[in-house]
């Protein structure tokens, strides 16, 4: 983690303070459910240090949020339109890896991202993350690699990966080059 440098890492700081409050969860209960030291929910919510993408997943799936959940209410949606200059992007200060949120709405249970990863680039993600969602992976240009269960799916350009049932999963780009892909998904 490093420190926070931009407005929409500030804002997501924000959202996890008020989700967490939200609860009547302490931040010592926040770390027991979503596996993430208590020292690190205080610096992320004082505004210390950026989370990481692996980070931001737990805390979300600790909420009973997808990723894009939990980003959508650090970036207080907005109306059913979702002009590009106003889809907020993130970007893990650990991996370079950059989110944009395409599409995302509480009243509707599908949500798009557009993803780019940098080469070299492995984000392990925990099967509780794909809890209560059906998603599909399209990738744009590059190479993808998916691990998903123990099963590994190499992706090129125009390839598209529907998820399977709940598991451990490690998304990386083992190319030299950068590799930008589509995530869609459906809340079950």
């Amino acid at each position: 983690m490093s420190t926070i440098v931009d407005d929409s890492s500030s804002r997501i700081a924000r959202c996890i303070r008020e989700e967490r409050e939200a609860r009547g969860w302490s931040m010592g209960e926040l770390a027991a459910r979503s596996g993430v030291a208590k020292a690190t929910v205080s610096k992320i919510e004082r505004e210390e240090t950026s989370p990481t993408a692996v980070i931001l997943v737990r805390l979300a799936t600790a909420f009973d949020l997808t990723l894009a959940g939990l980003m959508l209410k650090a970036e207080r949606e907005r109306g059913r339109l979702s002009r590009a200059a106003e889809q907020p992007t993130w970007r893990d200060p650990e991996t370079g890896y950059r989110r944009r949120q395409v599409f995302s709405r509480t009243e509707n249970p599908l949500e798009i991202t557009e993803v780019e990863m940098p080469p070299g680039v492995r984000v392990p993600l925990p099967a509780s993350s794909y809890a209560r969602i059906r998603q599909a992976v399209w990738v744009r240009s590059g190479r993808l690699v998916v691990e998903e269960g123990g099963e590994r799916h190499d992706l090129g350009p125009g390839d598209c990966l529907g998820f399977g049932p709940p598991a451990d999963t490690v998304i990386a780009n083992e190319s030299a080059e950068p590799c930008t892909y589509v995530v869609v998904l459906a809340r079950s």
